[in-house]
């Protein structure tokens, strides 16, 4: 069965950080393209960060770019979203979700991702 399970969510202060992790079973994460995305309540789900297959080419949104880094690491077959200097517009549930769409670059085109976790709730707030 191919699944992607979220962890490392919670309740952070403003400017603290958090972990994200993605793991995969079921499937190579090598093979495919990975994209985090998050979703705020009354908001679209958006993509925030994204791999192409073979990672060499890893995007960010604007809003989280300088303080988010994506990694992997394939002898675990997970994926990281590192989350740093957090701000309460960071508050949202974050998803991971795995593409074979993206080879030499990777997008936020949602419908491209058919493997998606159950996502985890970050909350930031004093």
């Amino acid at each position: 069965q191919l699944q992607l399970v979220e962890s490392g969510g919670g309740l952070v202060q403003p400017g603290g950080s958090l972990r994200l992790d993605c793991a995969a079973s079921g499937f190579t994460l090598d093979y495919y393209s990975i994209g985090w995305f998050r979703q705020a309540p009354g908001n679209e789900r958006e993509g925030i960060s994204c791999v192409n297959i073979g990672g060499g080419r890893t995007n960010y949104a604007d809003s989280v770019k300088g303080r988010f880094t994506m990694s992997k690491d394939s002898a675990k077959n997970t994926v990281y979203l590192q989350m740093n200097n957090l701000n309460p517009e960071d508050t949202a549930v974050y998803y991971c979700a795995a593409s074979r769409n993206f080879f030499g670059n990777c997008y936020f085109t949602k419908s491209a991702y058919r493997y998606w976790g159950q996502g985890t709730q970050v909350t930031v707030s004093s």
